[in-house]
Parts: C-alpha cells; sequence; structure tokens
C-alpha cells in the first residue's frame, strides 16, 4: 500500500475521543483546516476548508487524548487515504482520514511547557512535569509582553 504523507495545520472541531481496539488504544477527532487570504485593501478573504478525520494509535493516542481539546490549534503529520462507503440513503461518500504519525500543538498560538511520559507498572502510562530534560524553567511574562496570542499571523506569501 501505498502512503501519501501529509502535514496539515488546523484546530480540532471536537474533543479527542479515547477507545481500546483490541490489545491498541486510538484516539480520533475530526481537525479542519480552514485557508484564507488577505485582499488588497487590507481585509481577510476566506478560502476553502478541509475537513480530516484523525486516528492516533498507541502512545500517539494516549497523550493525545490527554492533552488536546475541542478548537485546539495544532499541527498533525500523517498518511492520508479516502474512506468511501454508503450513506442510510444508499447514496455512494467519501471522506478524508488520516493515520497520524504526529500531533502536536501550533506554536503560533501557545507557549507550552513539555512534560515527559513515564510508564509505571501501577498507573499506565502518567506524565511526569517534573523530569523537565533539560527544558527552560519557567517563561517570564516580560518575555511575552509584546506577543498578541488573540490574532491569526499574517500568511507567509506564496
Amino acid at each position: 500500500m501505498n502512503d501519501t504523507p501529509l502535514t496539515v495545520v488546523g484546530r480540532l472541531v471536537n474533543a479527542p475521543v479515547l477507545r481500546r481496539v483490541g490489545d491498541a488504544q486510538v484516539a480520533n477527532f475530526r481537525l479542519a483546516s480552514n485557508s484564507r487570504r488577505r485582499t488588497p485593501d487590507g481585509t481577510w478573504e476566506q478560502g476553502n476548508s478541509l475537513f480530516l478525520n484523525v486516528s492516533c494509535w498507541g502512545k500517539l493516542g494516549t497523550g493525545v487524548a490527554a492533552s488536546l481539546g475541542k478548537g485546539d490549534a495544532v499541527v498533525v503529520t500523517g498518511s492520508v487515504y479516502t474512506n468511501e462507503y454508503d450513506d442510510r440513503e444508499g447514496n455512494r461518500r467519501s471522506s478524508f482520514e488520516m493515520r497520524a504519525n504526529a500531533v502536536g500543538p501550533d506554536l503560533t498560538y501557545y507557549v507550552v511547557k513539555l512534560g515527559r511520559v513515564v510508564e509505571n507498572e501501577y498507573s499506565g502510562a502518567v506524565a511526569n512535569p517534573g523530569d523537565q530534560s533539560g527544558a527552560d524553567d519557567d517563561v517570564a511574562a516580560s518575555d511575552l509582553q509584546d506577543v498578541d496570542f488573540s490574532e491569526e499571523p499574517d500568511p507567509v506569501p506564496a
């Protein structure tokens, strides 16, 4: 099977749902990627939208379900394929699906402090915010005073 690798920047349409399939865990969510561009008069013009159903298997799924929620801005990379099915009326439909290899927050909108995942025999995978493995301590508020995370950035010219 040939995989089609793709990276998509977007927002979660729903909170990830973690479930068990056999011996594995999978987190599923829907991702929306909306394009827009600045017109010559300086206003924003809405472009096309892409919606993907995303599945995250194993440890990735556990981390996604524990870390992300509806509306979060993310960068997702994985393999894309088309799922074809018949709807209730018997019409042939298709949807885009992605099996994610990596998911992370879009740092255009967030400041993130990483926590390592530690496995233990009693509770499974748990976040360990104390083990930063060389990460900086806290980001000073003064370092961020000129950053406005509420606005979308200007698009990069093509």
